[in-house]
């Protein structure tokens, strides 16, 4: 038995199928219903201005199984050795390793029937990142804008203080191109601006935030001069780099010098008692700068959580992120470092959220670029020198978790088989996920952008917002 690490997994990889673009047609509500409802917003007194996004990704891909969709009654090669616990909602389960889901499951919704068909991280990153079937099922640099710099384009306005994108990374994967969250035709001046590092740190503090007051004179006439030198460089430019650097000088001065920014960023102005609910790790911190972001008007806030506990070793048994290959960790001792570390951070950011009367304005999306096979294997791991059980990459199943924009909450939209294999029910897409989430935002998916060489392209090219995620009005 081969102990070589692996890379991929072998599984189906085409351009488009039937159940993802042929039967879309009767699924959902298309963008015009959503419209409507934001338009019976609006005349309620609804801002729809005022809404924000916290998206929650888990690279690697969490195993849906371990997770929001258990099988007990599965063959054992399926199950696994968890068992599902009932939750506050009667009907709804999750695993036992997520005790605290268990007591809030009224507050949010678990979709058990998105899928899509890139098995390779770098094809399913870009699968789920843009709403866009790639171009090629490897590599994670984008040839569709990813969604944050979509937002960005649409919603950032001059004299933003706040940056309408951030996201949050450890600090050697601040790399746009790492979670194939790049701009492509779209350009540089739409990137997020990037939060690495480990926010538990006492001493951690985001990178250029905050200037002494006396230094600010001092940048009002540096950005005076500015404005005036190489315009016709900037307009003969076809590139937009120079566009961008305008755009980057414009937010950076705005950064520096604002104090409504500062106090965002700023996690120590968080009581003790706060911050020890959320857990004192990487995801339970970022979820705290995350409630802080759109708290202050933050548009869409992108968290990673890969290691839960940054700088410090990862167990043999486990692996760095979500890829439980049983060559990368034994998949059962990975959930149990794993998981409740998640279940926490998790559960106190949806309940500071509703605690906050934040559940109508913020939309919570917690899910990776896809599920894990259901069929245990079994394979020596790289660190544990061990037979070790693991599963592998599978995107024909997956579990997402949302939560507040004003949906009715509680819920489990679709299901997948009794082994876990594919969706059975409510047939869904990533980019029925993207068109709610746009519909949350106020975006019409239908806007067309120009790429590079002035072709039209709709912000999202199929998919229907998903009804049971409609506001409640």
């Amino acid at each position: 038995m081969s102990t070589k690490k692996q890379h991929k997994c072998s599984g189906p990889i085409k351009r488009r199928s039937f159940l993802e673009i042929g039967g879309l047609s009767i699924l959902g509500m298309g963008m015009n219903d959503y419209l409507r409802y934001q338009a019976q917003a609006k005349a309620a007194g609804d801002d729809m201005n005022d809404t924000s996004v916290i998206f929650i990704w888990l690279p690697g891909g969490p195993p849906h199984m371990e997770t929001y969709d258990m099988k007990p009654n599965a063959p054992v090669e399926y199950r696994g050795e968890f068992r599902p616990i009932n939750t506050n909602v009667p009907g709804m389960d999750v695993c036992e390793l997520l005790p605290m889901h268990a007591k809030i499951a009224d507050k949010f919704n678990i979709i058990r029937s998105i899928h899509h068909e890139f098995a390779d991280h770098g094809g399913g990153h870009k699968r789920l990142m843009t709403g866009r079937v790639p171009a090629t099922p490897t590599g994670t640099v984008n040839d569709a804008p990813a969604v944050s710099c979509i937002i960005k384009k649409m919603l950032e306005k001059n004299g933003d203080e706040m940056p309408v994108c951030v996201t949050e990374v450890d600090a050697s994967r601040s790399g746009i191109d790492t979670f194939a969250m790049g701009p492509a035709y779209l350009g540089p001046s739409t990137t997020p601006f990037m939060v690495s590092g480990d926010l538990s740190d006492p001493k951690f503090k985001v990178q250029n935030i905050g200037v002494k007051p006396e230094m600010e004179s001092r940048l009002n006439d540096r950005l005076a001069m500015l404005k005036g030198v190489d315009q016709f460089r900037r307009d003969a430019d076809k590139s937009g780099i120079m566009n961008a650097m305008d755009g980057f000088n414009a937010q950076a001065f705005n950064m520096l010098t604002s104090d409504k920014v500062r106090n965002a960023f700023d996690l120590s102005q968080e009581p003790k008692e706060l911050r020890d609910r959320y857990g004192w790790s990487a995801y339970g911190q970022r979820a705290i700068m995350g409630r802080r972001l759109v708290e202050a008007g933050v548009r869409f806030v992108t968290m990673v959580w890969e290691h839960p506990f940054t700088g410090k070793p990862t167990p043999k048994t486990a692996a760095y992120n979500w890829d439980s290959h049983a060559v990368n960790a034994h998949i059962f001792k990975d959930s149990q470092w794993r998981i409740p570390v998640y279940d926490q951070a998790l559960s106190a950011l949806i309940e500071d959220l509703y605690d906050r009367g934040l559940d109508k304005k913020v939309l919570l999306v917690a899910t990776g670029e896809f599920g894990r096979t259901p069929k245990i294997s079994v394979q020596r791991g790289t660190q544990s020198g061990v037979m070790q059980p693991g599963r592998d990459h599978w995107p024909k199943a997956m579990s997402v978790l949302v939560s507040g924009g004003g949906m009715q909450t509680g819920q489990v939209i679709g299901a997948t088989n009794s082994k876990g294999e594919h969706p059975v029910e409510r047939i869904l897409t990533p980019n029925d996920l993207w068109a709610s989430v746009y519909g949350h935002l106020g975006i019409n998916q239908n806007h067309v952008l120009r790429d590079l060489q002035d072709r039209p392209m709709p912000i999202l090219p199929f998919g229907k917002p998903i009804r049971e995620l409609m506001p409640v009005t």
